[in-house]
């Protein structure tokens, strides 16, 4: 059996379809599988899978290539003793630069992806529309370390036109683990982390299925 699914975008301006075989079926002619209990491994490999495909998805509905893709670092007097504080943080600017979109007429769309890496350094990952000063609207919001920003097109590590390399590295956890030259996997960078997307993001998308 084929499962086909079709999404849609931006008033079905982009139309994505995937299609493939449902696991519990053999080929032609063949027995039904039997379902096998998946490993814990497994299941973190697919959960990852599905959130990076979800990330992918609200990009594809709520920005284009313009928008703005950005770090917040934290001074080193200024690193949060948890995870906890860190959204507390964030909240607090980002409540700054919806208002400051507020007053331009603009609706705020944010996905922001707060790490705290191996050596104990913290940073935000994030992207947010473009309405034109958003890099100083950014860096004005943000008073705890240093602002990164840049147009996600030309920022080659991860841009591409489907957005798959910015959604794994909005995503990524404490379970990434980057390939090497020699294709095996690396240490994880990160010692835990905290994806969200702003609620006005979260709207269901179309996505109808077919099995045939």
């Amino acid at each position: 059996m084929v499962k086909r699914e079709e999404y849609s975008f931006r008033k079905k301006m982009i139309i994505e379809i995937r299609k493939h075989h449902a696991g519990n079926y053999g080929a032609p002619g063949k027995k039904r599988i039997k379902k096998k209990k998946p490993t814990e491994e497994q299941m973190r490999l697919v959960n990852a899978q599905n959130k990076a495909m979800r990330c992918r998805h609200r990009l594809l509905e709520y920005f284009t290539p313009g928008v703005c893709f950005g770090t917040w670092t934290y001074a080193m007097g200024n690193r949060p003793p948890d995870m906890v504080a860190a959204l507390k943080d964030f909240q607090k600017a980002i409540r700054k630069v919806r208002a400051e979109y507020k007053k331009r007429g603009y609706e705020l769309f944010w996905i922001r992806n707060i790490e705290r890496g191996t050596k104990g350094a913290w940073h935000i990952h994030f992207v947010v529309n473009e309405i034109g000063d958003t890099a100083s609207i950014m860096q004005k919001a943000w008073t705890k370390g240093g602002t990164y920003s840049v147009e996600i097109r030309n920022d080659p590590k991860i841009y591409d036109e489907d957005f798959t390399k910015l959604a794994a590295y909005m995503t990524k956890d404490e379970y990434t683990r980057e390939e090497k030259k020699d294709g095996t996997l690396g240490k994880s960078r990160l010692k835990e982390s905290s994806y969200n997307t702003s609620r006005n993001g979260k709207t269901p998308l179309n996505r109808i299925v077919f099995r045939y």
